[in-house]
């Protein structure tokens, strides 16, 4: 193979910024909308926040107005790395007026406040449009249309869209992340817009819509309890070993074939049969998680293990 055909060298590439040059300006609060500001400024874009001014705090010359600053000041901070945060009253005419001074000098405006809540605001997309032709928005909302008003949270959406199987909180915001996700979508569309000379143009983003889209795989049947990915294949599972747990994803023919030699099974072992799981179960218990990471080194077997 000649040095041109080579793999890649493990040299850190430099990141790529589509987003170069695009100015955002973020009205967004707590998780979603500045999740996606922040994954913009990753891909180049120059981003700027107004928060609503926080309650007044003793010993503090300012408290920022976002919820999640409150919530859990770490992740308020790691949310804001590298934006440039301004604090305005946007019910107040001086509010408005810094506002304005801002949208003058953007590209994409993101919002998170409910459709009925942006007239109030001087942020109605009509009156937006004719006042500035080439702004775009991204408004991320509950859900679309007539529920757009509706009141809903991350654990909300992902109930509503089955991914909530039991009485346990899911690992993570689902909802809140994948729109963040698909508000950053959004504003790569705008911006190849931008780049056509067309006028700027209004999306909605929905957190149900998000969710709905990571639960497909429940929907389409791979996940529900007893389905191929949902407990059936007994290479694709969460078993207990002696020290704690091991989530093991031999699902293609050569990883299964690969898990039954390591566990003493003929590789041709139906994947599905009850055998095949008390067999495999059997083996992985009498196994410590330090065994099985050595193992999954040296016979190429696809799993990972965790703490009890």
């Amino acid at each position: 193979m000649s040095p041109s055909a080579s793999t890649p060298s493990a040299r850190p590439q430099k990141p790529l910024k589509p987003l170069k040059g695009l100015r955002i300006l973020s009205l967004a609060l707590n998780l979603p909308g500045p999740a996606a500001l922040l994954r913009c400024r990753a891909l180049g874009a120059s981003c700027v926040k107004i928060e609503p001014p926080g309650p007044d705090t003793p010993g503090q010359t300012k408290a920022s107005g976002d919820p999640m600053a409150h919530y859990n000041p770490v992740v308020y901070a790691a949310l804001h790395e590298g934006i440039r945060v301004q604090t305005a009253n946007l019910k107040t005419p001086a509010g408005q007026k810094a506002l304005h001074r801002a949208l003058a000098k953007t590209d994409v405006l993101l919002t998170s406040f409910r459709p009925s809540a942006l007239p109030k605001l001087g942020l109605d997309w009509r009156a937006l449009h004719k006042q500035y032709p080439a702004l775009s928005q991204v408004c991320i909302v509950g859900a679309l249309g007539t529920r757009a008003e509706e009141p809903g949270h991350d654990l909300t959406y992902q109930a509503e869209h089955g991914l909530l199987p039991g009485l346990d909180l899911p690992a993570s915001l689902f909802a809140d992340m994948g729109g963040a996700l698909q508000a950053t979508e959004a504003v790569l569309q705008l911006a190849l817009l931008r780049h056509t000379g067309a006028p700027g143009a209004y999306l909605e983003v929905a957190l149900a819509d998000a969710a709905a889209y990571l639960a497909l795989p429940r929907l389409w049947g791979l996940t529900a309890p007893g389905a191929l990915l949902g407990g059936q294949h007994a290479g694709y599972r969460i078993y207990p070993c002696k020290d704690g747990r091991v989530a093991v994803a031999a699902l293609e023919p050569h990883f299964a074939a690969a898990l039954c030699s390591v566990a003493g099974l003929a590789a041709t072992s139906d994947m599905q049969a009850r055998a095949t799981h008390r067999a495999i179960t059997a083996f992985l218990a009498g196994k410590s998680r330090k065994q099985l990471e050595h193992i999954a080194i040296h016979n190429d077997v696809p799993l990972h293990t965790l703490p009890k």
